[in-house]
């Protein structure tokens, strides 16, 4: 994966720290045939459930579980998601997802995304997310010390 970054870190006082490489978790998996249309194209939504799937990945892969968030009473509100589609996925293409935190502050996190063909590298969709984190009444809340670690706050 060629990717250049120049991300930023937010602290609680908003002071940009350079991040040179951000951890990047990958998932690959098969295009299923339900997230199609009939020409066996992907259905522009498919790609948004597969960066919820980048992400509960990207936890895993830093050692601790999204479900365990939510047992522990906090969620991760998609306050905004974006997509640039750039070329279709089909039915069988082995896809390769990649998501990493952009930008993390005391109760907000952005993640990115970068959809390719796993084998060919052909780039499909980049996409963003952006999450507040919020408490069983849904207020947003400072994000627990031992999330915030690996997120960079």
């Amino acid at each position: 994966m060629a990717v250049e970054f120049q991300l930023f870190l937010f602290t609680e006082s908003m002071c940009a720290m350079p991040v040179t490489e951000p951890f990047v978790a990958t998932t690959e998996f098969y295009v299923r045939y339900a997230e199609t249309d009939a020409q066996g194209i992907v259905h522009h939504a498919a790609y948004i459930v597969w960066f919820e799937e980048a992400r509960s990945h990207y936890a895993r892969a830093r050692g601790t579980d999204y479900a365990d968030f939510e047992r522990a009473g906090y969620w991760l509100s998609v306050a905004s998601v974006q997509a640039r589609y750039s070329r279709p996925a089909r039915y069988g293409d082995r896809v390769a997802v990649h998501c990493w935190v952009e930008s993390s502050g005391s109760r907000a996190v952005t993640f990115r995304y970068e959809i390719d063909h796993a084998d060919s590298k052909v780039r499909f969709v980049t996409g963003e997310s952006r999450h507040i984190c919020v408490n069983r009444e849904g207020q947003p809340v400072i994000i627990p010390a031992d999330w915030r670690h690996w997120l960079g706050t």
